[in-house]
């Protein structure tokens, strides 16, 4: 079998890992890929973006499943244009991609179909939501409408804040077209966790839950990034939260997809705030998180080809998903600078000595080969990955790997994990958990 993952990232260079593992794979291709890919598949030199060439490449190298990690492919037709061709492809449709493409629609959506969020309002002009922002005070959240690669949503304590981030959105345009429309809404306080899962728009089935850890510094300072870590599972997410978070918001938004002409097959994430015990949705995303990803298939004890093919040909119920019971945690290494400007092809050291240590794996999020060397090459370069008898370990583990690690201007939150050791161990945390119907 002949399989081709789209992206370059650390969540790619996890999901060409885990298949790599299936007795189902003869070859694995990665376009564009990065360094670590590279040792495990052949890299091609075509960019996400370029949904054309892609689906040229796959027919003509008879690729039977194309796996799509990042969300702009998805939400440029790579679905569509695959499937026009014939090809067998795993990912969401553009109409359906614009649940994380444009959080207006998301908005909208949940408010039609009582999914539990935050209150909302609208603003195509800076001007309306300034004064918006001055009725309802802070704190407050001020989002980019469109893909704004995990940066766009601006937290601010103050009502000074709140009027700086919509001029930087949509006066400024830091984040380009993303800003055209912005979204002002509620702060919820509480503790965040992703939920993630595989649906073929019938039979909803969740994967582990994780925790994403978005600001830059430690204590969740600093602005917004991609993510600087996470772990999994995530112990906010008790058995009894783990069922709201199916029957309130993941097979009702399946269902609500389905309804409004667009329905959603592949990855339905829900980035959420659960406080007492009630989840609530801060946006949801159509592909695998990054950095979840990386614990999450650290821990997954499943051949994930037979489960993708299941969602690709509408039978997802007939599958389960095992999950080895440790903890894991992931630690991402950014480039000085990141989420800002950031340099590009520092040498880095010390990577065999880090893959060397027991049950950790670095995967490769932004780099590249120069001169037979492996240098940095984005803002989030690696995500060192541990796995552990319990957190504690976990965490030790991935730590111990970091510090083997070096290249110029590197830096790393030294928290991630925190926040699980302050949790009562609980076993319901969505391991395992059987797939259910929309």
């Amino acid at each position: 079998m002949r399989i081709l993952v789209i992206g370059g990232g650390g969540r790619e260079h996890a999901l060409v890992w885990k298949l790599k593992q299936s007795p189902r794979v003869d070859r694995l291709f990665a376009a564009p890929g990065n360094a670590g890919i590279a040792e495990l598949a052949e890299c091609i030199d075509i960019s996400a973006s370029e949904v054309r060439r892609l689906a040229e490449f796959a027919a003509s190298h008879e690729i039977d499943l194309t796996v799509v990690g990042p969300e702009l492919p998805l939400t440029l037709g790579i679905v569509d244009e695959f499937e026009g061709r014939g090809l067998r492809i795993f990912g969401c449709t553009q109409k359906a991609a614009m649940l994380e493409g444009s959080k207006v629609f998301a908005k909208r959506l949940m408010r039609k179909y009582r999914i539990p969020t935050g209150f909302f309002q609208t603003f195509f002009n800076a001007e309306d939501a300034r004064r918006y922002v001055q009725e309802v005070g802070a704190p407050i959240v001020v989002k980019a409408d469109g893909l704004a690669a995990g940066k766009g949503a601006l937290v601010c304590a103050t009502v000074p804040e709140a009027l700086d981030a919509v001029k930087r959105i949509m006066e400024d345009r830091a984040f380009g077209d993303a800003g055209e429309k912005v979204v002002v809404e509620e702060y919820l306080s509480g503790e965040e966790a992703s939920f993630i899962a595989f649906t073929d728009g019938e039979t909803v089935l969740p994967l582990a839950s994780s925790q994403d850890h978005k600001p830059a510094l430690d204590n969740d300072r600093g602005p917004n990034t991609g993510g600087m870590g996470a772990y999994s599972p995530a112990p906010v997410v008790t058995a009894e939260v783990h069922r709201k978070i199916m029957d309130q918001v993941m097979i009702p938004t399946v269902r609500a997809m389905a309804e409004e002409g667009c329905p959603f097959r592949g990855v339905l994430y829900a980035g959420l705030m659960v406080k007492d015990g009630e989840p609530r949705v801060l946006e949801f995303n159509v592909r695998l998180g990054d950095p979840e990803a990386q614990p999450l298939l650290l821990r997954l004890d499943s051949d994930l080809v037979p489960v993708l093919e299941a969602a690709v040909d509408r039978r997802l119920h007939e599958v389960e998903i095992a999950w080895r019971p440790e903890p894991a945690v992931c630690v991402v290494m950014a480039a000085a600078g990141y989420p800002g400007a950031h340099d590009r092809g520092k040498p880095i050291a010390g990577l065999r000595a880090a893959a060397r240590l027991r049950d950790v794996m670095v995967f490769h999020a932004g780099t590249a080969l120069a001169g037979g060397k492996v240098v940095t090459n984005g803002g989030r370069v690696l995500a060192v990955t541990a796995l552990g008898a319990d957190v504690a370990e976990a965490i030790a583990r991935a730590y111990r790997a970091v510090e083997k690690i070096h290249w110029e201007g590197m830096h790393y939150r030294t928290d991630i994990g925190r926040k699980a050791l302050g949790h009562a161990s609980d076993p319901g945390t969505g391991d395992a958990a059987p797939g259910a119907g929309a």
